[in-house]
């Protein structure tokens, strides 16, 4: 199935909503097949026994616990500053016409 005839890429066209000409058949054709063939010999590769890669760097994802912090403000405090407030939230604008 490696080879694409002008068929296959004139019913791919049409799924795609293309309109190709001749030159870009003859291209798209050579192309398609060159790709075709190349997965074709990934499938071929043996990899059995390999682990997939996910990390290629070896680098390791570093975090910290969470902990609750006293920054030594109530949250009513901060909100008397505001503009305008509901429920203790702040009320804004609406953002989204």
């Amino acid at each position: 199935m490696a080879k694409l005839s002008r068929e296959d890429i004139l019913k791919l066209a049409r799924l795609a909503r293309l309109d190709l000409s001749d030159d870009e058949i003859t291209e798209y054709s050579s192309e398609l097949s060159e790709i075709l063939q190349y997965v074709e010999l990934l499938q071929s590769v043996d990899v059995d026994g390999l682990e997939p890669t996910n990390q290629v760097t070896g680098l390791t994802n570093v975090t910290r616990a969470d902990e609750v912090r006293d920054y030594g403000y109530a949250p009513g405090d901060l909100l008397k500053n505001l503009p305008d407030q509901e429920d203790g939230q702040i009320k804004v604008k609406r953002m989204v016409g």
